[in-house]
């Protein structure tokens, strides 16, 4: 039975976003506990908001109604959305194209540019499957991970240009089914509460 325990209580003092890619031949692996530093190919993503990440798990639920009784006789589970909310700080040559959805960012190599740079974004909508990686900690003997070994940003924030605010780059990542897995994502804690 559960108690009153204030030590439980968690709060994401600080903590970070990375993705790698989720398809190909050159898939990096997920780090297995918190000790395990990233492995290559997961980048870290920088800065984001003061409003920090935002989690929503929403089951789709469908009651199956009987003649003989005014309550639902059973529920069938008919659908999952797990999503995960951001907004990045940074512009960056790996922000960018994840905000928008894929392709890269390339040196523009007409004369006399100095340190320019392009990103064309596609006419068409392709697909940008990522693995997305989020960490935080509180204190010094606590550290969560949070991983999605398979998704994709599915919806945009505007970008406002103000003379009063930074820019920022609003994204909602959603969870697709990995192949071969029963698992959407993994909470792994370094955390007594769990003992």
């Amino acid at each position: 039975m559960a108690n009153n325990n204030g030590s439980q209580i968690r709060v994401a003092g600080t903590g970070r976003i990375l993705v790698a890619t989720a398809t190909g031949t050159t898939v990096p692996a997920a780090p297995k506990h918190t000790a395990d530093p990233w492995p290559t190919g997961w980048t870290e993503l920088g800065y984001t908001s003061t409003d920090g990440i935002k989690f929503n798990k929403k089951d789709k639920i469908d009651p199956v109604d009987t003649w003989q009784s005014v309550s639902p006789a059973r529920f069938i589970y008919s659908d999952r959305d797990l999503t995960v909310k951001f907004q990045l700080l940074q512009f960056n040559k790996d922000t960018l194209p994840f905000f928008m959805g894929g392709n890269a960012v390339s040196p523009v190599t007409a004369t006399g540019a100095v340190d320019t740079y392009e990103y064309k974004l596609g006419a068409e909508p392709q697909k940008d499957e990522r693995q997305l990686g989020i960490e935080f900690t509180d204190g010094s003997d606590v550290t969560y991970r949070f991983i999605i070994p398979r998704g994709q940003v599915t919806e945009t924030e505007e970008i406002a240009l103000t003379r009063t605010g930074a820019l920022k780059l609003g994204v909602t990542f959603t969870a697709l089914a990995a192949e071969n897995s029963s698992t959407l994502a993994t909470w792994i804690m370094k955390d007594k509460s769990y003992a």
